[in-house]
This record gives structure tokens, sequence and C-alpha cells, in this order.
């Protein structure tokens, strides 16, 4: 199973994402089981954030793993950012920590960009680090300009990821930011790594994965992932609340893609030739 390192924790590639869970009531139950059997099925990461579902997202992780060991997981929140100041974020991340049911955070990331100074921002998420309440603090949806900026900051250099949008079908972070990260060794985590909606339909029919994907005896879904993890300095974190997809989905860290697939990959899906605006979820 492939795996990455952030910070001093190997972790497997592969996590479970949460955006959008927790919300219907109808289908809770079937949520975690699905959070369940992903664990089970040898992931560690769980993501989430406090803007998901206003906390409920938070809510059904806590419920999912209040049996588990928690030291056998890492677990990644996010703060918005009208709560990334000084004087509000440890009291977020105080709610988060108690929704969740834990004590710490493994990753605390800055969800976007907003009015608060980034300076400020660093430094409310060293003080939340130096109290153990989050063992490691990112950033999410930056781009290269952000990141270069982070990096210039008195305690930036401590960053530890940035999460943005990446799959086969949206490859905008290749241009710049991607390539940077590799270089700095700043690991990367993909939301949406299969596509979401429309997008991902099409990314799943598309004949070269549907070829891909059975000369491995896989589906599609796990080609896509396979492909967002090729590098070795990825997470992905895709999101299912059906159990079985939820599984199917960790054991893709186990495929290898050939250069000739990959090749294929590129072709099909180009490689982006400029500059393309981020796309913030």
């Amino acid at each position: 199973m492939k795996e990455l390192t952030i910070g001093n924790t190997k972790i497997p590639a592969i996590g479970l994402g949460t955006w959008h869970m927790g919300d219907n009531a109808a289908t809770r139950s079937q949520e975690i089981k699905a959070i369940q059997a992903g664990i089970d099925a040898g992931a560690r990461v769980i993501d989430t954030a406090e803007m998901y579902g206003a906390g409920r997202s938070e809510a059904l992780v806590g419920e999912a793993i209040s049996n588990l060991n928690r030291d056998d997981l890492f677990i990644i929140d996010k703060v918005v950012p009208t709560n990334a100041s000084k004087s509000r974020l440890e009291n977020s991340l105080d709610k988060s920590l108690k929704l969740v049911g834990t004590d710490y955070f493994d990753l605390y990331l800055y969800h976007w960009r907003g009015a608060v100074p980034l300076s400020e921002t660093v430094e409310a998420l060293q003080a939340m680090q130096q109290k153990g309440k989050i063992k490691r603090w990112g950033v999410s949806n930056f781009d290269l300009p952000d990141m270069q900026e982070l990096l210039d900051l008195p305690g930036g250099d401590q960053v530890a990821a940035n999460e943005d949008l990446y799959n086969i079908g949206s490859r905008g972070v290749e241009y710049q930011l991607l390539p940077w990260q590799r270089e700095k060794r700043i690991p990367f985590i993909a939301y949406t790594p299969v596509g979401a909606g429309d997008e991902q339909g099409h990314l799943t029919t598309n004949p070269t994965v549907k070829e891909i994907a059975a000369a491995h005896q896989a589906s599609a879904w796990q080609i896509i992932l396979a492909w967002a993890i090729r590098d070795g300095n990825t997470l992905a974190i895709p999101q299912s609340g059906d159990p079985k997809h939820a599984i199917d989905n960790v054991k893709a860290a186990n495929i290898t893609l050939s250069a000739d697939e990959l090749a294929k990959i590129d072709k099909t899906f180009p490689k982006p030739t400029k500059k393309e605006p981020l796309d913030v979820r």
C-alpha cells in the first residue's frame, strides 16, 4: 500500500473525506459504517472541517471513531477564515475537538484565505501546536503566491501540507503549485480526487480509464485514485457514504500504474499549458 509522510508520521496515501457527510439523518448510519469500513480496510486518515455541515460532519466522525483507538488514526480538521484570528481560533478549535471527541488533531488546516493577516493566523496555529491541541498545522486552497508568502513569514516554513482540488480532469495545480511543493517537500492533499457530479461521470466512463481499469481488474474510481497518488507526496481523500465503495477506494493504494499507462492518461487528459484559476471548495 502506497504511503507518504506528513511531519514525522507515515500514513497510507488514501484517506477518507467527509464533505457533505452528516447532513442527512436518513443516511447517517450508512455513512458511519462507510468510515468504519474504510478504516478496517487500512485507511488511517479522516479529513473533516468545521464548515462541513456546520459541524455535522465532525460529529459524524466522532461517532464513527468513538470505539476505536485514537492513536491509530490521523485526523485532519480545518478552521474557516472568520475564525482564524488569535482571538477566535482556539475557541473554534476547542468546539471542533469536542465534536470529534478527541484531545488533539494530527493536522489542522487554515481552510482558505480571508481577511485575517496570514502572519496572525500562523501565530495562532503555532500557539495551538505548542499547547498540544494540534500536532501540526497546514493550509488549504493556497495557490503558489500564497504558499510563497507563507514561507516568507516567521514560522511559515513549518507548514505541514497544502490541500487543493486535484484529479485527472482538474490538473491546474500541476502547472506551478505541485512542482514547487514537490521541490520544497511539502506534502500535497488532493480533495475531490475522482471529480464531482458530471465531472466524475465524465472521468469514470472515459475509454482510456476503463481500458486501464480492466487491465488491473479494478474499477475506474480506483485507477483515478491510483493516478492521483502516483508521486509518493500526495494524499487523496475521496468521500463515500457507501461501505463497499469506501473499501475499494482505500484498496486503490495497492495499484501501481505503468509508465505507458500514465502516458495514455496524459494524452487523454493533458497537463495544463497555462496558469488556471484555483477552484476553491
